[in-house]
This record gives C-alpha cells, structure tokens and sequence, in this order.
C-alpha cells in the first residue's frame, strides 16, 4: 500500500499564477475546531465513489496521524522531520464504487511528546495524485469533518536520568471515542482551513507553516508478537506492595499460568473484584513495540504497563547486574495507564510505542471483575535485516554479534536513535557509528541518507549542525559537527553516488569554515561555542576533555586536523580542487601548531592540554589517524598508547576510533583484546549493547555496535580502495584468530572472503562480484583480485 516517491507529484501547480503561488500543492491544511495542545482528534470524509480503480494518495498531520480506510488502518506517519522538511506518505489502494469513508487519527501533544516531536501548527493535509479527484478527496476542498477525542491524559514522572521519549499516558475508557476509525459517533463539525500545501522542492515567496518533501523511508515494519515469559506473578495486599522487590516467595504459580496462556495466544482469565495483581514479564529480548491490551469489563478498575530494559539493584537506583536476573531487584519503568470502562472487547493501543525487556502490570480491580481477553505487542524499527555473514574461530564473536545487530535495529526508526528507550534523539557522534555498521550489514542505505540531509538541514547560521536533530530542543556539540563532515566522507567511500555527495558539500563547507574562524594567535582551534563533548572518560565533566570548555584542547584540535584531510579529499572527489588544496594546507598548518604546542617529548605523546598535564587515548588517537605524524613519531605515540597505564581511556563510544587507530598500526591483537567488554555482554544477559561501561544508563546504545563493522573492515579487512568502493582492497589482520570468514554486502553484489592462517602463512579464498577490482594485501605482499573466484596462498 505504502509507495516512496522521489518527486513533488505536482511540480508546476499554481493556483494563483503569480509569485504567491510558486510551491503550492492543491490542497490546505485543515484543524479541528477547538482543538488545544495537548488534543486527540479524528478528522472524517464520506465520499461516494462512482469508480472502481486504485488511487494514489498523499497525507500527512502535525503531529502525527494513523489512517483508516472504512476502518481499516492502512497506514501511520507522518515520517519525523522538522517544519522546513516535513513528510508526507504516499499510498496506492483500490476503491471500488460506492460509499466510503476516510479517518485520520491525529494527535499533537506538545510538551509530553518525545524531545524529536517537532511541531509549526497542528492538523491534517490529504490530497489525491490526480486533480480529477481533487474536489472528492483533498482537504480544503472535499467536505473533511473533525471532532476532538476525550479521554487522554498524560503526566511526567521524575526519574533520575535523563528521559525524553514522552511523558506517561492515560487512556480513560469510559470518556473515549470507541469506533471513531469508522467514522462513527456524533459531533463531528467542518474541518477549518488553515494553510496551504507548500512543497519543499520549489522556492516560495511567503513562508508556510510546513515545507513538503516526499517520505524518504519505507513503512516501519509492524509485525504482531506473542511472546514473554511470566517471572513473578503476585497478589497484593496494598497497591504500595507494588514497589517492593520482586521475590520468589510471593509468587503464584497459578496467576503465572493464566498471564502465560495469555502470552502465548491461547486463553484470557478474570481478575475478581476488589483485587491487587502485579506481573513481570520478561519478553526474553529487546524490543520496541506497542502493546496492544484488550480487556471486558472491571468498570472502575487501573491496569498500568510498565517498561524496563532491566529490574535495579536498588529502588530507582542506577545499578542493574545481571539483566537475566529477576530475584530480589526493584521495578522500576515508564509507565501508561488504562482506565476500563466495563464494556466488552475493549482494546487499548498507545499512541506512540515503548521500548525495553521487561513489562510490568499492576491491576486493581473496583466493584466489577476485569477479563484480560488478549495481549500482543506490535513490534516497531526500519525494516532492514542482517544481509552480510561473519563467522570467527573464536566463539565469543557468535555471542555477542547478534546483540549489536539487534542494537543497531532497536535503534533505526524513522531516524537513527542514541536509544530507544531514555531519548530516541538522533546524535551525530552515534549516527555516524551506526550508519558505518549499516553500509557493511545491508544494502539499504536509505537511513543514512536521511541522516546525511537531515544534518544538513539543521545546521544554524554561525555554520555549525545541530548535535541532535531532529529536535525541538536545540542542543550544539561542535566536535559532532566535525563528525558529520566525516559522515559524509563515509558515504562518498562506501556508496558510489557523486551527485548525492555533491548537493552536501556546501555545508561539509560551512562547518569547515566555522571551524576555523575559532583559531587563536598560535593557530589552534580554541573552544568552540557548545557542548564540547567527546566521550563519556571517567574525570571528563559531562564528557568534556581538559580545557575543551574554554582553552585549548588536544583531541578536539586533532580531530579538525583529520577531518580537514576528509573534506580535502571530498572537494578532490566531486567538488573544487582550489578548496581541497585549501583545506590541505590548513590542515598541515593546524597539524605544525598542535606539534608546537602540545607535543610531550618526555611522554613521547600529545597533551591534552597547554600545560601538558592530562594525556588521554583520544589525543593520541586522533593525531594517528590524521595523517600528519612522521613514522617514528607514531610508532612512538604507538608504543606509549599500549603500555602507559595513567592514559584517559576511551568507553564504548570512542572505542571505534581506537580501533581505527590499532588498524593503522596493524595491532589486531590489541583490538582482540580491547573486545573482552563485548565478550561480556551474554555474560550479563545483555541483548542489545551498553551506552557506557557499568554502571550504564542505556542498555540498547547502537553506538556500541561498532565491532560489528571492525569484524569486517579491520579483522577480514575489506574496505573501499577509493571513492566510491568502485574497487576493494582486503588488509586482513587476524591477530591470534586462525579462521575468518564473511560475506559483506557491495552495491554490485557480495564480497565474499574465506581465511585461514598456520603461523606466517595464509590460505585465502576471495570472491568479487562481477565489475569490481582489487587486491589483497598481507605480510607485505599484494595480489591482484579480479570479478570471481580466486584461491590465494601466502
């Protein structure tokens, strides 16, 4: 049903045939009346069709929208984005002649939805593809009714972290609209015109409310589950009981049987009156989902869900232990509430989904019983599956893999997130990290495109991208704005699509720009204005490296050092060869400053700062991996970068780039070694890979999924030879591993790269797709590799 289009379907309509009119499309945003944030409402058009025939229609809503075709939902969105590249989605579905009716459920709730909830003025836009059909179907001309939706309420719990995917809802059955989707229901009034339909695609003399661009993505995969396993089930004395820890001793083995029936879709079960029930439910992995809960009777009655990635040590602690474990820890989660009506078959959705592995119910019946008749989740993410193989002789590399897929995937909705579950913000420094482990696991590089625009589109007028975006809230970590720069180097290397690249280049430009307009008198960059953060380091404030708040700070000088050659190489690719010569030479000038004012001859290493007393891994690592060190020099960085113990050690995170650097020095051992944290990871019954190391905020942080692209472009060594990946070159540093072996996924087909080595010799077997060229690189020798099979032997 869901189509993607790349093109304004109405690239020349103008209404008025003047300025005025440039940029429009046939159709106006329409509101409900009386509608004030937070509000939930419906927007109705009953059509009589005189056709049989598929039709092509557009739709989107501020906030966000599910709609329905003669009460069948065909549909949700809109795609998230900001008010100046606002989505809409495009359908195709058959209607046959007669009377039909359309719904929109749309809601805007302000302040209690989630911190990437951008909004300019709520309300509802429909139009069809063919002007034909425009006076039938579109709002602002078709007769589309509103009403307003009662019965939602939300409120905000305090916890202690830092938590902005959207305050708890509380759905109150008796005052809802049961059956509005099929346009039932009394009170429905003219929807009001309020705007209108403007395209992104074309300049427009008066600014709208929203700038339209076609959906980037497919639909998000929906997909119903029956699933969990009952882990404590217990009747309660007192609805403060439901705070206590969760012991064994309390729990009843015949309430976990009927929740267990329930799960698994067999048979529902009455709850008395006056009852208190509590239930954990381990869904026995992570999930992003909306719960479905579907209930008769219990007028009078709460049924509130809970969600958790772990159970805690302590009450609202931050210490969770093994996340298998259930015994003796403390619930507790974000909660939504339900408020039966003592009707049957009454079937309670959330607006927007949760996230997490344990679920917890806490019911209390009034005066009625309360028949739990059905319990699903519809499981929510981009719908990309693994298509790339790995396999290593070391087992633990089977551990932990399909825990940082399975990271990646809890992260990648309608954009890329830090975490589904504390913020759902997508973060410049983890989408680069997440898009490389996408560009080597699927061929579907959509996501990252998105990511690349979006940034784009966020950066404000000092040049700089936005930290996180999209996001109501602006935020600006200056080295993350670097690290867009150096995601679009990514996609120049890994993708082969010039024309993309190109349209980025004015921003890589603009930050480029900004950045050097904070060099000193000595030529270093000093402190740019924000957040400076680069890693959560124990004795970093807020991940802020040593004088990064307002001096001079070593990693953060580097960094520029190194992207400068990234943007060189990009102005070489497709863009001006008078600015990549440009951005060498102050890359080179930056590089002697920092060699003057921050090299330890003592240390044999980079300060992180002018009075040379905080040295750290990611000074040195970024002065190795710009390119700029002689080769004693970082040899010598190398060497003190493996041995010195008082170094400020990188955390997951930053990790991915001390790997880069052990790659360039051809220490895998070193890699192999630095891996044990993920070694770990089944150990502690994680399913999804930490934010940071214990005790972590996050337990689903696909920032941490970075190993899985080291498995194939530092250990199999596959990576792009030049622009483009229009040819391979495959470096594989095995270090203690005999066996390694892979498929990894190329526009032109699979990689596919078998090795084994006996002491100094290597037995390798390589297939390229037909149209790429390479070669294989180990011990100092090349080969070249042509489209096919080749057998290598060293």
């Amino acid at each position: 049903m869901r189509q993607n289009i790349s093109q304004d379907p109405f690239p020349t309509y103008n209404p008025r045939e003047s300025w005025e009119g440039i940029g429009s499309l046939p159709a106006q945003w329409v509101e409900c009346p009386a509608a004030h944030v937070p509000f939930v409402a419906a927007f109705r058009l009953k059509f009589q069709a005189d056709f049989t025939r598929i039709v092509r229609f557009h739709a989107t809503a501020d906030e966000r929208y599910e709609l329905y075709l003669d009460g069948i939902r065909v549909g949700r969105g809109p795609e998230r984005g900001s008010p100046d590249r606002w989505y809409y989605e495009t359908y195709e579905l058959p209607i046959t002649a007669g009377a039909h009716v359309l719904v929109a459920h749309v809601w805007a709730i302000g302040e209690h939805a989630p911190f990437a909830q951008m909004t300019a003025h709520p309300g509802w836009l429909f139009f069809p593809d063919e002007e034909e059909f425009l006076p039938l179907l579109a709002t602002g001309q078709a007769d589309w009714e509103a009403k307003l939706l009662p019965g939602y309420s939300w409120q905000r719990k305090e916890i202690e972290q830092f938590f902005v995917t959207g305050d708890q809802s509380i759905q109150e059955g008796a005052a809802l609209a049961w059956g509005f989707e099929k346009g039932e229901g009394d009170g429905w009034q003219t929807a009001y015109p309020f705007d209108q339909a403007v395209s992104a695609a074309t300049y427009r003399l008066t600014q709208a409310y929203h700038q339209l661009s076609p959906a980037q993505l497919p639909a998000m995969m929906e997909v119903e589950r029956q699933l969990g396993t009952v882990r404590l089930a217990e009747s309660l004395d007192a609805p403060e009981q439901a705070t206590r820890a969760a012991e064994s001793s309390h729990h009843q083995s015949a309430q976990a049987a009927e929740w267990q029936s329930l799960l698994a879709g067999q048979n529902g079960f009455t709850i008395p009156a006056h009852s208190l029930r509590r239930i954990i439910i381990d869904l026995e992995n992570y999930y992003c989902a909306y719960p479905m809960l579907t209930v008769s009777g219990g007028k009078g009655s709460q049924v509130r869900l809970s969600w958790a990635e772990s159970l805690f040590m302590e009450p609202q602690g931050r210490t969770k232990g093994n996340r298998n474990e259930v015994e003796g820890k403390y619930f507790f989660g974000i909660d939504d509430t339900f408020l039966p009506d003592g009707s049957a078959n009454r079937c309670y959705q959330l607006l927007w989904w949760r996230a997490g592995r344990y679920l917890e119910f806490f019911i209390q019946t009034a005066d009625e019983p309360l028949t739990v008749d059905r319990f699903t989740l519809r499981e929510t993410r981009y719908p990309y599956e693994m298509q790339s193989q790995f396999a290593a002789s070391d087992p633990r590399f089977a551990g932990f893999f399909p825990i940082a897929i399975r990271a990646l995937q809890m992260c990648s909705h309608e954009t890329y997130m830090d975490c589904p579950y504390y913020e759902q913000l997508m973060y410049v420094g983890d989408t680069r990290l997440e898009a490389l482990v996408t560009y080597l696991t699927t061929a579907d590089d959509r996501l990252p495109r998105k990511a690349l625009r979006t940034f784009d589109a966020s950066r404000i007028h000092a040049g700089l991208t936005q930290s996180r975006f999209p996001s109501r809230i602006m935020q600006i970590i200056p080295p993350f704005s670097l690290w867009w720069v150096a995601m679009v180097y990514d996609f120049a290397l890994w993708r082969n699509d010039p024309d993309f690249v190109r349209t980025l280049l004015p921003g890589v430009r603009s930050v480029i720009e900004a950045f050097l307009g904070y060099r000193n008198a000595d030529g270093l960059i000093q402190a740019p204005q924000g957040w400076n953060f680069m890693d959560w380091s124990a004795g970093w404030h807020w991940g802020v490296p040593p004088d990064a708040d307002l001096g001079v700070n070593g990693s953060v000088n580097w960094q520029m050092a190194w992207v400068l050659r990234q943007a060189a190489a990009l102005e070489s690719w497709v863009g001006d060869p008078e600015l990549a010569n440009r951005d060498e030479r102050s890359a080179t000038a930056l590089a002697a400053a920092i060699q003057t004012a921050l090299w330890d001859e003592k240390r044999g290493l980079f300060a992180d700062d002018l009075a040379h007393q905080h040295f750290s891994e990611h000074t040195q690592c970024l002065a190795v991996l710009s390119g700029h060190l002689a080769a004693d020099q970082t040899n010598q960085v190398i060497d003190h970068l493996l041995t010195d113990a008082d170094l400020t050690r990188a955390t997951i995170y930053f990790t991915h780039y001390v790997f880069e650097t052990l790659c360039a020095a051809g220490k895998a051992d070193a890699i192999l070694q630095r891996l044990q944290l993920w070694y770990d990871h089944p150990s502690l019954g994680m399913k999804t890979t930490l934010e940071a190391p214990e005790p972590s905020r996050s337990d689903c942080h696909a920032w941490g999924a970075h190993p899985v692209y080291h498995a194939f472009a530092t250990l199999l060594g596959i990576r792009p030879a030049e622009f483009g990946f229009q040819s391979v070159r495959i470096m594989p540093q095995m270090g203690s591993l005999t066996d390694l072996s892979g498929s990894l996924v190329h526009p032109k087909g699979n990689i596919e790269v078998k090795l084994q080595r006996s002491g100094a010799k290597l037995h390798a077997e390589v297939h390229l797709p037909d149209g790429l060229h390479g070669e294989l690189i180990y011990n100092g020798k090349t080969w070249s590799l042509a489209p096919g099979i080749q057998i290598i032997e060293s």
